[in-house]
């Protein structure tokens, strides 16, 4: 039977590869340290799991409109105004399935067939099969690790072409945790404005930053930016609310409404209860959000130290997030190793640790740590590392 050629393209996740494969060995009784978690290690708060509950118990498990409940829209303005200082109204905003989905959705409207979208390497894995998927072609540009994987406005410019359409930034960044600076966010900006490019901005790690480093939304710095900027957020990383699959879209309203009429055909509404429970999210207390940030910079400091001084290992100080973006070059080539995907590979298959080769992100020299599971889980498997690093480079 024959699929479509959009998916038989389609790149499979090596998040997803090597998750599968360490479940695998932990179903046959194999002590598997996985740090390829993309979620946080906390339980949703229980005021959130709380709403959820009594929205159901009151009957509000029905469709909604197509673009969110109108609460859950205004309580993401009011976050908007609270956090950003930008107002936006009920129609510049779309509740999806996600922030991916907000992602896929923005796509399917904004791109016709060999329309190109510029996106910096080291990148999330989804982006270029999005794009993809909606008939577009990616154009990377590398951000060094010299420049905290930051591209420059030099950069931009050259990969600029008639055909351009879209640029995507995502700070912080998954996989390297890098934030842009305001300064730098000012200038990538006007290059997009003076050549009519939209800026997709991926915000979902924005409650995650550390060592007094500052979150800044491209769309907040100007009016002009704001109004060429779509915003992707949500709430799965910001409230550990992953499974709730809650995201949105703020931005152009004539975007917004094309979003949401492709939406109506797609999946209706998100779902209900997690609506509600986004709303209390937003409204409610926000100390369990700083709890989890200051949990998470506890850990990276208490472990940067330790990762660095592991032989073939270098990584620049993640600045959000909750990712360590490792070069392991060296670490394979002492190893034996042919590349940095082969040592991942030796890693699970001998040390029983699971990392995401960089290779899923586009920097082939990389491979990602996730902190976001127990201190002692991830020193256990820093010492796991090391002593297969040292046993490979003696034999």
């Amino acid at each position: 039977m024959t699929l479509a050629k959009r998916v038989s393209a389609l790149t499979p996740s090596t998040t997803l590869a090597i998750t599968a494969k360490a479940n695998e060995m932990k179903a046959e009784g194999i002590d598997v340290i996985g740090l390829g978690a993309g979620e946080p290690d906390f339980n949703t708060p229980d005021h959130i799991i709380e709403a959820a509950v009594r929205s159901m118990k009151e009957g509000k498990t029905k469709y909604t409109a197509t673009g969110g409940l109108p609460a859950l829209k205004k309580a993401i303005i009011d976050k908007f105004i609270r956090d950003q200082g930008i107002d936006y109204k009920p129609s510049e905003i779309i509740v999806t399935n996600g922030a991916k989905h907000a992602l896929y959705t923005l796509f399917q409207v904004i791109l016709d067939e060999e329309d190109e979208v510029i996106i910096p390497i080291p990148y999330w894995v989804s982006y270029p099969e999005q794009v993809k998927l909606a008939g577009g072609k990616s154009v990377f540009i590398t951000g060094t690790e010299e420049n905290q994987f930051k591209i420059t406005p030099e950069q931009l410019k050259e990969a600029i072409t008639p055909k351009t359409r879209a640029f995507i930034i995502n700070s912080p960044s998954n996989p390297t945790g890098m934030i842009y600076s305001k300064e730098e966010l000012r200038a990538l900006g006007e290059i997009c404005l003076e050549n009519g490019i939209i800026i997709v901005s991926d915000e979902i790690y924005e409650k995650l930053v550390y060592d007094q480093h500052q979150h800044v939304s491209i769309a907040q710095i100007s009016p002009l930016l704001k109004e060429q900027t779509i915003i992707i957020n949500g709430v799965s990383k910001s409230h550990s609310m992953t499974g709730w699959r809650i995201g949105y879209a703020a931005g152009n309203e004539k975007i917004i409404k094309a979003m949401t009429d492709l939406a109506s055909h797609s999946t209706s509404n998100p779902t209900t209860p997690s609506q509600y429970g986004s709303i209390a999210a937003y409204n409610g207390t926000q100390e369990p959000v700083e709890e989890m940030r200051k949990a998470f910079e506890e850990r990276l400091n208490i472990i940067y130290p330790k990762l660095i001084s592991i032989p073939g290992f270098s990584c620049v100080k993640p600045q959000g997030a909750f990712y360590l973006f490792v070069n392991a070059k060296e670490a394979a080539e002492i190893t034996g190793y042919s590349s940095v995907d082969a040592f991942a590979k030796g890693l699970l298959e001998e040390a029983n640790v699971a990392v995401i080769p960089g290779s899923g992100f586009g920097a082939a020299d990389y491979i990602r740590l996730s902190y976001a599971t127990s201190l002692a889980n991830f020193e256990n498997a820093l010492t796991r590392i090391t002593s297969f690093i040292t046993r490979k480079m003696a034999e």
